[in-house]
């Protein structure tokens, strides 16, 4: 049975990559407090498993094109922030993104030179270490234009998946420690208390739950004015500003048999009934107790539409959502979301908004399409892919990718077809943020091209790696795995020490930004799970795709070192 298991698995490698995508994903959903290999990590090591049961053949096409495929859309996803992370208030998260990442490299080739690594090793030892899966992909592709003989790159790239392997648990669970137990420590600090103190800051309460900000959910209820009603008498705009700080909107106003639509000079008058809208805790505890609710539906059949609107206009762009809600367009309107890069941001008077964001606005029709206007374009829902700037894109990053070259010790080297596919979606993704509609890419098929992507190509690598992962790890011995711990450990210290002593950065936002720094999303997810606050994205989003870009180019540099 087993020998008929490794003929078919030999006969029909394609489903053998299926086979090793489902394993690593199965893999990778076991979890031990906040650490997980997730489904990469966990393809990885399905990959040598079956590598090691079955010599299956592995077709180097088919790892460029999903390897490809997985650059160009994190270039796309990251490539609005990356850019825009130079000019906006994210420059303390950004510059502790360049120090880690430079740090991490300069630890990794250190190590590498003491342990006298190969260029297989030394890159697997870098992208295990720093947890950054993508720079075996760039090492691969650095490796394959190495002037060695076809055997010699094939005993390399095996090495790379061999050290990623050995170095990634501790790059990962190194992380989540360092930020979650390691730097309260130092800094004696309770994250809860820090993160409520930074709330308080940008003008987030959690004194009353569900009004985290003036711009939340929200009723619409009709409420007829009696002789003795507060509001009688005022106007409009007056009768809104009663409640200093909220959001609260007078829709229309019912005067006898007529209907009118509330202007804010308009006099409100005893016996009129007007549709209001406000955040439900307003309503039920200000506004019941001193009015009388009538069902009205012809009054309340106000159109509603709910949008994402992109934000391109630069004049918005810097403000925050505090002065963002005084404009006169914002009259009527509420914010239910606000994203950047992929991430949602937590919803207060002090958010500055940048461009790029995407608010996930709602309100009466005419108030949202002006609104819109006003802070860019509407992204509609899209089901199909521009695969023309897709594959140009690609293309042509790739062309220029080989073309492009630079000498390193009398070598001539590329910047190889997947530096350039990365900078060839970092600029379609920017672009986004001046022309909304061009490139259109659904982030459904974004994730799917950034996920299977890169598992199918680990898992790919790791199939190649199998027959010669157990000799390889009895040759690297537990140097190995120390110095993995050396590069894990030393950016985060480096970090900690520039971000805390030198940026005098508040402290939530400094261990955002250390795992933003390394990419561990699941170390900033364990910090906002023990803070108790989602504000520690305002120090991970500036610095992941600096740290992103980075870390993954690192992946050639440790070949071209290595191989001088």
């Amino acid at each position: 049975m087993l020998i008929w298991l490794q003929q078919f698995l030999v006969r029909y490698p394609e489903l053998a990559l299926f086979l090793v995508i489902a394993a690593g994903y199965w893999i990778g959903s076991f979890r031990i407090g906040a650490f997980s290999l997730g489904p990469v990590t966990g393809s990885l090591f399905a990959g040598l498993a079956v590598g090691d049961f079955a010599h299956v053949p592995v077709s180097s096409m088919t790892k460029s094109f999903l390897f490809l495929l997985f650059l160009f859309g994190v270039g796309y996803s990251v490539g609005p922030q990356f850019v825009l992370a130079m000019k906006r208030d994210g420059l303390k998260p950004m510059l502790m993104a360049i120090v880690v990442s430079l740090t991490g490299l300069a630890a990794a080739i250190v190590v590498g030179r003491v342990l006298k690594l190969d260029p297989g090793l030394a890159a697997g030892l870098l992208s295990g270490a720093l947890s950054q899966s993508a720079a075996m992909g760039t090492a691969t592709d650095a490796v394959n234009s190495l002037p060695v003989s076809e055997a010699q790159r094939a005993l390399f790239v095996s090495h790379i998946a061999v050290a990623d392997a050995v170095c990634y648990i501790f790059g990962y669970a190194g992380v989540i420690t360092f930020c979650t137990i390691i730097v309260p420590a130092l800094l004696k600090i309770d994250l809860k208390t820090e993160a409520l103190k930074l709330e308080q800051t940008l003008g987030i309460t959690r004194t009353r739950p569900g009004l985290v900000s003036a711009w939340r959910k929200f009723e619409l209820r009709a409420y007829r004015l009696d002789d003795d009603a507060a509001i009688a008498g005022l106007t409009v705009a007056a009768a809104e500003a009663r409640v200093p700080g909220q959001r609260v909107f007078i829709h229309r106003i019912r005067r006898g048999e007529r209907i009118l639509e509330a202007e804010p000079g308009m006099m409100l008058a005893a016996g009129d009934v007007v549709a209001l809208s406000a955040p439900r805790q307003i309503i039920v505890e200000l506004v019941e107790p001193h009015g009388e609710e009538v069902e009205d539906q012809e009054l309340l059949d106000i159109p509603l539409i709910s949008a994402d609107v992109f934000l391109i206009n630069p004049k918005l762009a810097g403000s925050s959502l505090q002065q963002a809600s005084e404009q006169s367009w914002a009259r009527g309107l509420y914010l239910r979301a606000l994203s950047r890069g992929g991430e949602a941001l937590p919803i207060a008077a002090g958010i500055v908004l940048q461009r790029g964001d995407l608010l996930r606005i709602v309100g009466p029709e005419t108030v949202v399409q002006n609104a819109a206007k006003n802070i860019g374009v509407i992204v509609a829902p899209s089901t199909s892919i521009d695969f023309v700037v897709l594959g140009l894109a690609i293309f042509f990053g790739g062309l220029v990718g080989v073309l492009l070259s630079f000498s390193v010790g009398g070598v001539t080297i590329s910047l190889s077809t997947s530096v350039g596919t990365l900078l060839a979606g970092l600029l379609v993704g920017y672009l986004r943020t001046r022309l909304p509609t061009f490139g259109r890419i659904p982030d459904g098929a974004i994730s799917l091209m950034t996920s299977l992507g890169l598992a199918a190509f680990v898992g790919l690598t790791g199939i190649h790696a199998g027959p010669i992962f157990l000799s390889a790890i009895r040759e690297s011995g537990i140097g190995l795995l120390l110095g993995g711990m050396i590069v894990t450990l030393l950016p985060q210290i480096v970090g900690f020490c520039f971000g805390h002593f030198i940026l005098r950065m508040n402290p939530i936002l400094l261990l955002g930004a250390l795992t933003g720094a390394q990419t561990v999303t699941a170390a900033m997810a364990a910090i906002q799970e023990r803070s108790g606050s989602s504000v520690v994205v305002l120090g991970y989003t500036p610095a992941y795709p600096i740290s992103n870009i980075l870390l993954t180019t690192w992946g050639s540099v440790m070949v071209v070192v290595f191989a001088g």
